[in-house]
């Protein structure tokens, strides 16, 4: 009998698996790797070797399905053959931390990779950033500049070893070494690398180190505010890396649901509430979360094995707006004072995935290492590609009813980052076997970066360009991963560019991947001077008085007069983003924007604390929610800036969820959906999540793809494979 096994089969200890759960049973014939799939051939008793297969997985195998075909049997025993070629599919894992057994080994004086850094097995390691091809051998990673040494050999070849047939096994003696550089790029010739950088930090040095699928810049927390002075940011928050679970206690409280997210095998980012302090301030100015993961390499595990910190600054490591480094030299460009590099080539790059919880879900902020490659099913067949909007780029790549999201980007103003989505869609398509895509689907925005690789790519392809509206694509990615066929959404976000030309992001959609009706919107503000008016919010609360009638502040007569000679002639935004920046600057949290989405973010700390007072109710006039009388109201009011905040968010998000529940009744639908990058706010989906389930609705939000625009070039792909057939 023949049985093709399609799921997470390669590179984690499957075909082994087989091999001794046939040879318990006394069965012959072969497993061979076959394209993404695995292949067995048994001579009898297939059904019980699958229940057997079923019961005794690799902890990090999935089965998708499973297929029987008759076939003859032919030689004695059973083996585990040669890969061929075959249907493509990603059947790879994630990266994987190192496990327990591989942790021991390594701080086991009396094992031969003792401190070795690169100690791996089937269960953990390095997978999707080290590949390069399927099927998944050692000679298509980047392992294969490493031939194994005699004893490596000997545990590969033998059944009852732990790395049975384990493709990236090595050791100190023939697998991959870490060296350390100074500031010049020199050779540090001082004994264990890994010791020395250790010890560096320790001193106040900033670092840079390289890890499996790029690098960060590292530092202690003491040689934070020199760290600051050095990467010239002042505000925006830094992530750590805690030595255990104790340490994340001591730094955050984290919620038993986000413990268990850190302590998985795949380690993102999690931000959690901070403890208050000076130090906890210092990596996250103005916030009420802090960004935290622990170890996931054996490098990782060894800084701390050095020195006696219990966290450690980490943020990736590149410049302002362009990907993270790869190389040597590219690193040394940065300017730190020394760097621990190796020498086993990164083949994909691949950020830190970051997550952030609403009850019992995870809103990726960023889904990246650890969290890639993973698929949604959609319910249609064909090829298509997604290239995502500007900010917090990420690819898709749809084959035959699944839709892969690539690993994180960047920000599209680069085109050093439009290069990286190029390689990175080119790689999944490799993975997938997708050759003839039907369709390529860019954002409507006519000024976005990837739309030129979006026209070359549909040219040389003999693809279709299509354009897709950008809340569009965000309710798409939430119809995909909740399964739903139509549904209502609030997509709120800071700006997307709308079928009218103006900016977007305060939206009620009834949508369904093949179309769309907006229900109803924010009212529209000028955004004075384009982005200096996302930069600096100063100059949306000046719009919104200027619209009332109210004198504006912030500026002096010459400036005033300005803004309002440019005031009918610019760009509006409905954007609930847009809005909250204006609150936050009203209220004197933040009055100038030095990173993306900050005068929000801080908002947020207010919110929290908040409670919702009566009397500011937000009129709607046919699908606008007014709220320039909203904000003069407001102006009105008294109480806590708190108070105020919380009052002020609750009647605009009121006004928007009465809107679509109307609607939803109208169409027969009983499902709301939020989503976009004002969903991250914990306040604003709670005050959705009750006043919609309030209705005796069901409130749908993201759990498996990004809230903000990097879930988008997925709900690009939906509606494109839509479109075709």
């Amino acid at each position: 009998m023949k049985i093709t096994v399609h799921g997470i089969v390669q590179g984690i200890g499957f075909r082994p698996t087989v091999y001794r759960i046939a040879n318990s049973m006394g069965l012959r014939g072969h497993v061979q790797n076959n394209g993404s799939n695995v292949v067995i051939v048994v001579d009898r008793e297939a059904e019980e070797f699958i229940r057997r297969l079923r019961q005794e997985l690799p902890p990090l195998a999935r089965l998708d399905s499973v297929e029987m075909t008759p076939c003859d049997v032919l030689g004695d025993g059973f083996r585990i053959i040669p890969s061929s070629s075959g249907e493509k599919g990603v059947g790879i894992p994630n990266d994987t931390a190192v496990c327990d057994d591989c942790l021991r080994e390594m701080f086991d004086p009396a094992d031969r990779r003792y401190l070795y850094p690169f100690t791996n097995c089937t269960n953990c390691g390095a997978r999707f950033t080290i590949i390069q091809d399927l099927p998944y051998d050692r000679v298509r990673t980047s392992m294969r500049d490493f031939p194994m040494d005699p004893e490596c050999r000997n545990e590969y070849d033998e059944p009852s070893a732990r790395r049975f047939h384990h493709q990236t096994i090595s050791c100190p003696r023939c697998g991959p070494s870490f060296y350390l550089l100074d500031g010049d790029g020199n050779h540090v010739d001082a004994g264990d690398p890994i010791q020395t950088f250790a010890e560096r930090l320790h001193d106040g040095a900033i670092g840079v180190a390289k890890s499996w699928g790029g690098m960060h810049i590292c530092s202690t927390l003491p040689t934070l505010p020199r760290l600051r002075a050095w990467y010239r940011r002042d505000q925006k928050p830094f992530a750590i890396m805690v030595r255990d679970l104790e340490a994340a206690r001591r730094y955050g409280m984290p919620t038993q649901f986000e413990e268990r997210l850190l302590l998985s095998p795949h380690r993102p980012v999690v931000l959690v509430h901070k403890r208050e302090g000076l130090v906890n301030e210092r990596v996250s100015p103005g916030l009420s979360t802090i960004g935290m993961f622990l170890p996931y390499t054996g490098m990782h595990h060894l800084l701390f094995h050095y020195i006696q910190e219990d966290a450690l600054v980490m943020t990736s490591a590149n410049t302002p707006g362009e990907p993270m480094v790869l190389r040597d030299t590219d690193a040394l460009d940065l300017g730190a004072d020394l760097y621990l590099m190796h020498d086993r080539e990164i083949l994909n790059r691949c950020d830190d995935s970051v997550i952030r919880t609403y009850k019992d879900r995870t809103f990726f902020i960023r889904r990246s290492r650890g969290h890639i490659p993973s698929s949604l099913d959609v319910p249609l067949k064909g090829q298509a590609i997604g290239l995502g909007a500007q900010e917090n780029l990420c690819g898709a790549v749809a084959k035959d009813g699944r839709i892969f999201n690539t690993q994180y980007v960047g920000d599209g103003d680069s085109m050093r980052v439009i290069d990286f989505l190029e390689s990175a869609v080119e790689h999944f398509r490799k993975l997938l076997g997708v050759d003839r895509p039907q369709a390529v689907a860019v954002d409507l925005h006519p000024g976005y970066t990837n739309r030129k690789l979006g026209k070359k790519l549909a040219l040389r392809e003999g693809a279709e360009l299509v354009e897709v509206q950008h809340h569009w694509a965000h309710a798409a990615a939430l119809l995909l991963e909740s399964g739903e066929e139509e549904m209502v959404a609030l997509t709120l976000d800071g700006t997307g560019y709308g079928t009218d030309g103006q900016a977007w992001g305060g939206e009620v959609l009834r949508a369904d991947l093949a179309s769309f009706d907006r229900v109803a919107h924010l009212q529209p503000i000028p955004l004075l001077g384009g982005e200096k008016a996302v930069r600096d919010p100063r100059r949306l609360v000046f719009a919104l008085d200027e619209m009332a009638g109210r004198p504006g502040e912030y500026f002096n007569d010459a400036e005033a007069a300005v803004l309002r000679k440019i005031m009918p002639h610019s760009v509006t935004s409905s954007g609930f983003g847009r809005l909250l920046d204006a609150l936050s600057c009203y209220l004197g949290v933040c009055q100038r924007r030095t990173y993306d989405g900050e005068p929000a973010m801080k908002l947020e700390t207010l919110l929290e604390r908040g409670k919702v007072l009566p009397g500011l109710d937000a009129e709607r006039v046919g699908g606008t929610v007014m709220t320039v009388p909203m904000f003069q109201q407001l102006r009105e009011m008294k109480g806590s800036r708190e108070d105020l905040a919380v009052t002020f968010v609750a009647s605009a998000l009121r006004s928007l969820v009465d809107a679509a529940v109307d609607e939803a009744s109208s169409k027969g639908i009983d499902a709301i959906g939020l989503t976009g990058g004002v969903s991250y706010n914990g306040v604003v989906c709670s005050l959705v999540d009750d006043m919609v389930r309030g209705q005796g609705l069901r409130f749908i939000c993201p759990d498996r793809l990004p809230n903000g625009d990097g879930g988008i070039a997925s709900g690009q792909c939906a509606i494109a494979l839509k479109r075709m057939s």
